[in-house]
Formats: structure tokens, sequence, C-alpha cells
């Protein structure tokens, strides 16, 4: 049985609260790469990886999925996580399915997309404003900048969609029922992990 979980998507669409309920639930180990990318932003410029490149938000996350997704292979990889019982479960915003099927399908982990994919961009600034809290970054953005955000959030959950579409990879939209899509789906993993 394969035992890491990668839980991939956009902001705001529930990936690390998913995660912390299946850490809190069943005991797996949360890895949250949004700060590793960061750790990579600020050490270790020479590789690239950066969220402000001047890049359009698109080309950012192709750029910053193609770099990090061989990453997260090598960490599956080098087997540390396999000794945790369930394993572990990583949280990750710039990750594509056409990047996961190149460098990590295959590896001992599955994988999971959380995106909001049905909304137009004034009903996904209505769900960033309702979900955001002081924990999360864009919490302290003006509003202006959130619908201008929500445009491209949109556009990534798309792109996401048809992607995994066309990978044959799960995917959850979280924009409506969020609570009740939050709980089939811990109630799945669940039959996965307690005997």
């Amino acid at each position: 049985m394969k035992n890491n979980i990668i839980i991939a998507g956009v902001p705001r669409a529930g990936k690390s609260t998913i995660a912390h309920r299946l850490a809190v639930r069943y005991g797996y180990q949360h890895v949250s790469m949004d700060s590793i990318i960061a750790g990579f932003e600020k050490c270790f410029p020479e590789t690239g990886v950066s969220t402000y490149a001047g890049l359009s938000s698109m080309d950012t996350l192709r750029m910053i999925s193609g770099k990090m997704a061989p990453f997260v292979r090598a960490m599956l990889d080098s087997g540390e996580y396999d000794e945790f019982e369930p394993g572990m479960v990583l949280d990750m915003y710039q990750l594509l399915p056409e990047d996961y099927m190149r460098y990590i399908h295959g590896a001992n982990c599955v994988i999971y997309y959380f995106i909001t994919s049905d909304v137009t961009p004034g009903e996904r600034f209505e769900i960033q404003k309702r979900y955001d809290t002081e924990k999360d970054y864009t919490f302290y953005k003006s509003d202006e900048e959130l619908r201008e955000g929500a445009v491209y959030i949109v556009e990534q959950s798309i792109l996401m969609r048809e992607q995994c579409l066309r990978c044959g990879l799960p995917y959850y939209e979280t924009a409506r029922d969020r609570e009740q899509v939050f709980e089939a789906f811990c109630n799945r993993i669940g039959k996965r992990v307690e005997p």
C-alpha cells in the first residue's frame, strides 16, 4: 500500500486544513512544502525557485512545479518517510498534475488535488475572504490584490482540473459544500488506514 499522500491544489482550497486533519485523526506526519519553498527562495536563490521572479502567475506556477516535483520525488525515494505509520501527508500549492506524472508518479505516494474551478473570480474572492486567517500571508493583502489573485486562482484551478482529467488523477472541488467534501475525503482516507 502507498502510505504517503500528497495534497496539491490552489490557495484556500483546503490543502493545509485537510493535511492537518489527516495528521490529527490518523497519525500522518504533516509536511508543508510551501514552507520548504519559502526556504529555497530565501536561502538558495541560485536554484531559481522564486514566487516573485517577475513572471506571470501561470508561468510562476509552471516554473516552481517543474523545479520542485523532482525534489519531492527525491524526498519520497529517500525512504525517510516510509518508516512512519501510516506515512507522510505533504501539502503543496505549486505542483501541476503533468509534473506529478513526469517526476513523481510511481513513487510511494498517492495524490489528490483540491481546487476551486467551478466559480467566478468574484465568488473565489469571497471564498478567500471567508477562509483567510491571520496565519495566511494573503490575510494582510488589500481587497484589490485579493480580487486580482482570485482571477489567477480560478485560471490555475481550471488548468489543474484539465490536467487531472487528462492524467486520470483525482480532484475535489471545494468552493461549495466545503466541510462535506473535507469530511467525505477524510473518511475515504480513514478506510485506507484503519484496520
